[in-house]
């Protein structure tokens, strides 16, 4: 099963709105046969691993071992359980239930009334670490949340007369290039107005492989430009306004909320029924703030340096259990998970 959850990884960032999912074909002890989802559209893992087996006589006394529930329900490809009741593989071992509202239980049934032995829940908790995403998205009907943010050693994250497209340098750039890496890894990216107007980020990838996040902006009086680098690079942008805003834009990339009511389940809802199943919010302090006062964060990435600025923008005050403390380069590392919000 480690060897599973292994492959499903290598789909971190590229099968949404599927899982990751990985799965290993086991004869006799030697491994025969292996694949991982890719992305969405293309075979799931255990067809992939079914294929890879040369001698597929082998299956009718082999183990299958997969990450997630095999689906049953037809999608973009057909049902894996159908595929494997039709090798005969007489034993499946999974790693986790299905939590999506198709499969739920149903995979699972399926291949137990075809007469497969099934075994549940080895490496359960590894594996929904590895999906906490999909999870979140299903079970709460929300995104999954991430903030993230470079404060100096006494607790700053810009100065209080920041110039417009100067943005403060806290952090080196490794830990920019790790920030790019994690851009790839999530489907979309926030930030408030003040961020877009002060800092002028384009939110992309440019330092890391991989697709651009769809961008989401929290822009109430819609003042930040349409001809703003935000629009005009590549990839979907998402703006949120005031529905009282005065300005109105004849696109279909603004929603307008109200902002006399709490904005942040108005987010979620848009981002939900649009399939968006994780967010990194990368600023400024006020959004990050709204997050984690409506508890709607999931785990917090801080990087701090050892800078000092003595006065300017505090950083947000959060809670939870350290995952993770690492200093890199001149930076130091650390993760935060809301431990109200437990998904595993």
């Amino acid at each position: 099963m480690n060897r599973c959850l292994y492959l499903a990884k290598k789909g971190l960032g590229t099968t949404f709105p599927n899982p990751m999912v990985g799965c290993v074909i086991v004869h006799k002890d030697k491994v025969i046969g292996e694949g991982w989802h890719r992305r969405s559209g293309e075979s799931h893992a255990e067809v992939k691993a079914i294929n890879s087996v040369v001698n597929k006589d082998l299956l009718l006394s082999s183990t299958l071992y997969v990450s997630l529930e095999p689906c049953s329900h037809h999608g973009k490809t057909p049902p894996c359980s159908d595929l494997i009741i039709e090798h005969k593989i007489p034993e499946v071992v999974i790693a986790s239930a299905d939590d999506f509202e198709e499969v739920n239980g149903k995979g699972i049934a399926k291949l137990k009334k075809a007469g497969i032995n099934v075994h549940l829940g080895i490496m359960q908790r590894e594996a929904r670490e590895l999906n906490k995403r999909f999870f979140t998205f299903h079970q709460r009907k929300r995104p999954y949340v991430i903030l993230k943010w470079a404060q100096t050693a006494d607790g700053f994250i810009a100065t209080m007369n920041q110039r417009t497209g100067e943005a403060l340098k806290i952090s080196d750039m490794f830990s920019h290039q790790i920030a790019h890496k994690w851009r790839a890894e999530e489907q979309a990216i926030l930030v408030g107005k003040n961020t877009a107007l002060k800092d002028k980020p384009s939110l992309t990838t440019r330092k890391w492989k991989g697709s651009s996040p769809i961008k989401l902006i929290i822009d109430p009086n819609l003042d930040i430009p349409e001809n703003d680098k935000l629009f005009k690079d590549n990839g979907t942008s998402l703006v949120f306004a005031d529905k009282r805003s005065s300005k109105v834009r004849d696109t279909a990339n603004v929603y307008y909320i109200d902002l006399e009511r709490n904005i942040i389940p108005q987010i979620m809802e848009v981002c939900h029924n649009k399939n968006i199943q994780s967010i990194l919010v990368e600023g400024g302090a006020e959004t990050h703030q709204s997050f984690i006062d409506d508890g709607t964060w999931d785990e917090a990435r801080t990087f701090t340096s050892d800078k000092l600025l003595h006065e300017g923008i505090r950083s947000a005050e959060k809670k939870g259990k350290m995952l993770y403390s690492k200093q890199l380069h001149q930076d130091r590392l650390e993760i935060f998970q809301n431990d109200q919000n437990p998904i595993i």
